[in-house]
């Protein structure tokens, strides 16, 4: 019947249209479209409760909030570490840190090891994440993305271990764990703020600065797709707002150098300051008119201090109850995730980076394949939720902290020294994790402790050290 209406489109047309449409099977899905940017933010040290959209009422986050509400929130997202040295390395590699050697807890203010692997690579000047091992970075550039750091690094101190050697074409950061907002420098008075590799001089309030650089970066890139990645410190101590600028550094034996004594008001304004340079990153990417071609991810490196709220679970910062690990995440894509999603899948740092890769139509090497699954198509593709077997281990001194979840089970170990003391929780009826079960169910208890003892060891085997 259409034919008949255009009398032109005759039979040599069809037979085109029809070896079109059949090659069209052929080509696989990234190949029709183009490839999204990628804006992904990390926040330091915020806790699960310390946003509005996860139910704190005393700080005003409206920039976060509408992101979370205009595309998926996830309520059972973790971070790969009770701290944020593993995080990030996991982001890196798409895999467990425990496999890469050295990064499974925060390498230490001034190039610190803080537990035996770390203190024999830094003695070989090899405590970092080796560019090789940066397969999200790897991946991007192979797959024709423009690249960008602006904010925390924390994957090593040492100049060959500098962001612009993992393959970021700009880098603006913060080389360790936590400095001075104002003045750069850290509990050793070392100078921590580096341009591609080299100490830059400048001034200003430090979330401003790195929020002033994605900002620029975004107005100046149109023609490539890119990834830029915005790693708050906030609120990593010390604890100060914009408005607390000092003529000299602050003392670092003080209270604002204590990650479990920031003052309320300052860890207000930090947090909601973030809200504010979120907003300004969002807004520039809608200027631009990049903003439905980009998927935005926003997530936490770690479980809040005591100065912050990780309600409503036990636990902070360090440690691996629900507290130290389960951290606030939400993305956007429009068109491609419906707003107002919310997720009750288990997932963690790796999971990004296995989404993004997959975007990318990259593939790790086969004998180091990825951890993570690929969340972002879990949740376009309205998948059901699955069981997972999640899995963190984070040494430093003498203490070691394990954890595991196997679907809604957990299991929770902190070893010091010659003491020990394990746990057993269901997450289903008890995610605050009050009730320790391994008394009343010993052979759940030894089956979820059999999966971590078979994980560790097969996870730690091939590391550096």
């Amino acid at each position: 019947m259409i034919y008949h209406q255009y009398p032109l489109f005759n039979w040599r047309s069809k037979l085109v249209v029809a070896i079109v449409f059949g090659l069209s099977f052929f080509i696989s899905p990234q190949l029709k479209s183009a490839p999204p940017n990628i804006l992904f933010i990390l926040a330091d040290d915020l806790g699960y409760g310390d946003l509005g959209c996860y139910g704190r009422v005393d700080i005003r986050t409206p920039h976060l909030d509408r992101l979370a509400a205009s595309g998926v929130r996830f309520t059972a997202h973790y971070a790969n570490g009770p701290e944020c040295t593993p995080t990030r390395t996991a982001l890196m590699t798409g895999r467990y840190p425990q496999r890469i050697g050295g990064l499974e807890c925060a390498i230490g203010t001034g190039n610190v090891g803080r537990y035996p692997d770390a203190v024999k690579l830094r003695e070989r000047h090899a405590l970092g994440l080796p560019p090789e091992e940066n397969f999200l970075l790897n991946g991007l550039k192979q797959a024709g993305y423009l690249t960008a750091i602006t904010g925390k690094w924390h994957l090593g101190y040492e100049p060959h271990f500098a962001p612009h050697l993992h393959g970021f074409d700009e880098s603006f950061y913060c080389v360790g764990g936590g400095m001075d907002y104002f003045h750069y420098t850290d509990t050793v008075d070392e100078y921590n703020l580096f341009e591609d590799g080299k100490p830059v001089k400048t001034g200003g309030y430090f979330t401003d600065l790195l929020t002033d650089r994605a900002v620029s970066f975004l107005k100046r890139n149109h023609d490539r797709p890119f990834f830029l990645y915005v790693p708050f410190t906030v609120p990593h101590a010390p604890y100060q707002g914009p408005e607390d600028w000092t003529p000299d550094p602050i003392p670092t034996d003080g209270d604002l150098w204590n990650q479990s004594k920031g003052p309320k008001p300052i860890y207000r304004a930090m947090i909601e300051h973030m809200d504010l340079s979120v907003g300004r990153i969002l807004s520039a990417l809608e200027s631009s008119g990049l903003d439905r071609e980009t998927l935005v991810i926003f997530a936490g490196d770690n479980g809040g201090s005591k100065s912050g709220s990780n309600a409503p679970f036990s636990g902070f910062k360090g440690g691996t109850f629900e507290g130290g690990i389960r951290v606030p995440a939400f993305a956007r894509w429009p068109g491609k995730i419906n707003p107002g999603t919310i997720s009750y899948q288990p997932c963690i740092t790796t999971d990004w980076t296995a989404s993004i890769l997959k975007l990318a139509n990259w593939n790790p090497p086969a004998e180091k394949p990825l951890d993570g699954m690929d969340i972002i198509s879990h949740v376009v593709n309205h998948q059901p939720d699955q069981d997972r077997e999640l899995y963190w281990r984070k040494p430093r001194g003498e203490t070691v902290w394990q954890g595991l979840r196997k679907g809604n089970w957990k299991y929770v170990r902190e070893i010091n020294g010659q003491q020990s003391e394990a746990y057993l929780f269901n997450l289903d009826i008890d995610p605050s994790e009050t009730e320790d079960l391994k008394t009343s169910m010993p052979e759940k208890f030894q089956e979820l402790q059999s999966f971590y003892e078979t994980w560790e060891t097969e996870s730690r085997r091939n590391r550096r050290r």
